[in-house]
C-alpha cells in the first residue's frame, strides 16, 4: 500500500492530544471522521478573506465566495460521476437528503397502497421519514430481513418486489454493521418493476468508488462529515428528470426565479432545493476533503483500512471468547461491532475512554437492528486510514483486561 501513515496523521492536529492522561486513540470514526488541517484552514481563509454572502452579489468578495462555492460543487459531480453538476444539491447532511426526497418526490408521486421497501439494518433516518409519507399516503412500508451474518436476505426482498414498489431507499453500507449490500443488483430488481432507487451513501463514500451513472440509482445521498469533511454539509444526487419533477422542499430566497403576489415561479435545479443562505464555508472546505481523499485514492485507503479490520478480528479471535461479534458479513467497510459478555457496553465504553480510547457505544440510531439480534447495543470499533496497528493493539488489550472485572 506504500502510505506513510505518520504523515498522514501530521495532517490531523486533533490526533494530537491526550484524553484522561492517555494518547488518544480515535476509533469514532463512523460517526464522524477528523478533519484535516487544509479543511481547517479553508474554513479560516473563508471568514478572513471572502466572507460574503453567495450568488446575489456583485462586488468582488461575492464574487469570490460564489466561485469557490460552486467550485466545490464541480468537485462533487466529479467524485461521484453524476452526469450534470446541476444534479448535485447541497444540504445539511444524510437525514435532510433522505427527507427532501421523502416529501418532494413521495408528496406528489406515492398514493394510497403503493408499497415503499427498507431494510433492518436502516439508519433511523432512513426508516422514520418512510413511515412518516406511509402514514400520509396511506402506504405500505415493507422491510427486508437480515440472516445472522447480517446480510439481506435478497431471495426474501425479490418476492417483495412487484407493481406496487415505488420506492426502495437501502443502506449501501450500514452504520452499525459494515455490511457492504450488493446496490447495483437492487437497483436492476427495482428498476425491473418501475422503483426508484435511493441509496444512503454515508457510510459507503469515503470507503468505496461511487459511480452513480454506472450504478443508475436514481438518488443518492451522503454526509460530508463522514468523509474528512466539515459538519453541517450533505450531498443530494439525483437524476435531473426527477429533481425537475419534484416539488420543493423548502421555500424563500434562492429558489425562486420570480415572486409575485398572484403566484411564484421556481428556480432551476440545484437552486430550487437550495434556499436560504448555505453554509458557506463549510461547502467551500468540503473541496479539500475531497483534495485529501483524491490524494491518497480511495482504493489505497479501503486497502489500509481492510488491513486494520483483519488485523483486529485476528486479535479478537485471540481472546477466549470474551467478545462476541455482529456484523460478520465478508464483505464489509472497517467497522465492527461487538459486546463483551460480561459487561454492558455503556460501562466498557466508558472504561475505554479511561485509557483514551474513543469508540461508539449504545444502539447506533438502528434501534430495530439490535431488536433483531436481541440486544440492547453494541460497542463500534470504525477505522480511518490516520489508524494504527499500535492503537488496535492497545485497544486490543484494555478490552481483555477490562473483561476481567
Amino acid at each position: 500500500m506504500n502510505l506513510n501513515i505518520e504523515e498522514i496523521r501530521n495532517q490531523f492536529p486533533i490526533l494530537n492530544q491526550s484524553v484522561n492522561g492517555k494518547p488518544l486513540i480515535y476509533f469514532d470514526n463512523a460517526a464522524t471522521t477528523q478533519k484535516p488541517i487544509s479543511l481547517i484552514n479553508a474554513i479560516k481563509k473563508y471568514y478572513e478573506n471572502d466572507n460574503s454572502n453567495i450568488h446575489r452579489g456583485i462586488h468582488t468578495l461575492a464574487e469570490r465566495a460564489t466561485n469557490a462555492f460552486e467550485e466545490t460543487r464541480k468537485s462533487v459531480q466529479q467524485f461521484v460521476n453524476s452526469k450534470e453538476v446541476e444534479e448535485i444539491i447541497f444540504t445539511k447532511g444524510t437525514t435532510e437528503g433522505i427527507n427532501l426526497v421523502a416529501y418532494s418526490y413521495g408528496e406528489k408521486f406515492i398514493q394510497a397502497g403503493d408499497e415503499i421497501i427498507i431494510s433492518t439494518m436502516e439508519h433511523h433516518s432512513n426508516i422514520v421519514p418512510w413511515q412518516i409519507l406511509c402514514e400520509k399516503k396511506a402506504a405500505i412500508l415493507k422491510v427486508i430481513p437480515i440472516n445472522e451474518e447480517g446480510e439481506l436476505l435478497m431471495d426474501e426482498f425479490e418476492k417483495m418486489l412487484s407493481s406496487k414498489t415505488k420506492i426502495v431507499s437501502l443502506v449501501w453500507a450500514s452504520n452499525a454493521l459494515g455490511t457492504i449490500n450488493p446496490i447495483k443488483e437492487i437497483i436492476e430488481k427495482s428498476h425491473a418493476f418501475g422503483a426508484k432507487v435511493l441509496i444512503d451513501a454515508a457510510q459507503a463514500v469515503s470507503h468505496l468508488d461511487v459511480d452513480v451513472q454506472d450504478l443508475n440509482c436514481d438518488f443518492l445521498i451522503f454526509s460530508a462529515h463522514k468523509m474528512y469533511g466539515p459538519t453541517g454539509v450533505g450531498i443530494l444526487y439525483g437524476k435531473r428528470e426527477l429533481l425537475e419533477s419534484m416539488l420543493p422542499y423548502q421555500s424563500g430566497g434562492e429558489m425562486i426565479k420570480e415572486v409575485r403576489f398572484e403566484g411564484t415561479t421556481y428556480n432551476d435545479i440545484p437552486y430550487k432545493f437550495e434556499a436560504g443562505t448555505p453554509n458557506i464555508a463549510d461547502v467551500i472546505a468540503l473541496n479539500h476533503a475531497i483534495e485529501f481523499i483524491n490524494g491518497i485514492s480511495k482504493s489505497k485507503i479501503r486497502d489500509y483500512e481492510n488491513s486494520l479490520l483483519d488485523y483486529f478480528l485476528q486479535l479478537i479471535c485471540e481472546t477466549n471468547d470474551t467478545i462476541k461479534l455482529y456484523g460478520t458479513s465478508k464483505k464489509k467497510v472497517a467497522i465492527q461491532s461487538f459486546v463483551l459478555k460480561n459487561m454492558h457496553h455503556f460501562d466498557a465504553g466508558m472504561m475505554l475512554d479511561a485509557n483514551g480510547i474513543a469508540v461508539r457505544t449504545g444502539h447506533h440510531c438502528t434501534q430495530p437492528l439490535m431488536s433483531r439480534f436481541g440486544i440492547e447495543g453494541t460497542i463500534r470499533a470504525s477505522f480511518a486510514v490516520y489508524n494504527t496497528k499500535k492503537e488496535i493493539d492497545v485497544l486490543v488489550e484494555s478490552l481483555i483486561k477490562i473483561s476481567k472485572k
